[in-house]
């Protein structure tokens, strides 16, 4: 159990953020507030528990920060993790035992905000798990190698604008390689290396079973 939620039972809402998506050409995405409400009216509307999607979806939104823009050749537009847009505050859940590989708060508008790594063995190899858009207090009390346990809490999930300035939700990614990097990830990239960072990065919903998702 990843979020206080039954994938298989509970009312799920699928978001796309893509271009096929219309409502977003008409939305103030640098307006986090209005972001918020767009997000959370859908949810409202559909009586859903959370809404979820975004692995492998090439996405428009990120069109709302600099920190998506820098690459010298393209602009990083692919999703590479699964969101789950739900309310602040909601409890995060470690998934399968393992230890906390890394963790940090990386600031600036539209990144991860407060963001866990953790690291596990799955037949005798590892696998990396990201949790971003925390509360600033999920970091506390950490350091690196403490033991966690499935179904232990984790963290929290954060509000903007200190989640990194997002509406609400977990950003939830697998890695198979870190890369050498700690306490951050990239969990979006451009098309040009989609195919690299897909072959290190598995779909999470070999972990969540959501029913529809890919």
């Amino acid at each position: 159990m990843l979020l206080p939620v039954d994938f298989q039972k509970d009312r799920l809402l699928f978001l796309d953020f893509s271009a096929t998506n219309p409502e977003l050409s008409t939305l103030a995405l640098t307006d986090t507030a209005s972001f918020t409400d767009y997000v959370f009216s859908k949810l409202k509307a559909a009586q859903a528990v959370v809404g979820v999607g975004g692995y492998n979806e090439h996405r428009v939104i990120y069109r709302r920060s600099p920190h998506f823009q820098q690459e010298p050749a393209e602009p990083r537009e692919i999703h590479l993790g699964i969101d789950l847009w739900i309310e602040a505050g909601t409890p995060v859940f470690a998934p399968l035992d393992g230890v906390v590989h890394s963790f940090q708060d990386n600031t600036g508008f539209g990144d991860y905000g407060p963001t866990i790594i953790l690291e596990h063995e799955v037949d005798g190899r590892p696998l990396y798990s990201l949790y971003g858009h925390l509360t600033r207090q999920s970091l506390n009390g950490l350091y690196e190698g403490r033991s966690v346990r499935t179904g232990e809490k984790i963290a929290e999930v954060g509000p903007y604008p200190e989640n990194g300035d997002w509406p609400p939700h977990l950003h939830f990614q697998l890695m198979t390689d870190m890369l050498g990097r700690k306490g951050d990830f990239p969990g979006v990239c451009s098309v040009a290396d989609r195919e690299r960072f897909l072959a290190i990065c598995p779909n999470p919903n070999v972990l969540l079973s959501i029913p529809g998702l890919p």
